[in-house]
């Protein structure tokens, strides 16, 4: 599978309640488990008015079926090419 960011503009996400943010989690674990074994979600980040997802996915077209089920924005999908770390 491919690693994908994908940025989510949802003013005010910064100021979601800790509870807000679990149903969203929840809501978006649930359309996961309903699709498959195609398209992982592993870890996002919450900013003052945007999420940005990570995600491994087969492709695209997934990332954006899991969104339209929710209900989730998907402002930008950028396919990860390669990393960088750090070199201590």
């Amino acid at each position: 599978m491919n690693k994908y960011i994908i940025e989510r503009e949802i003013p005010g996400a910064g100021e979601l309640s800790d509870n807000e943010l679990d149903q969203i989690s929840d809501k978006s674990c649930s359309i996961l488990k309903d699709m498959g074994t195609g398209i992982e979600w592993v870890e996002s980040y919450v900013t003052d008015n945007k999420v940005y997802c990570v995600y491994k996915a087969e492709n695209k077209d997934l990332i954006m079926r899991h969104a339209e089920q929710g209900g989730f924005p998907a402002n930008a999908i950028s396919e990860v090419k390669n990393m960088i770390r750090p070199k201590f």
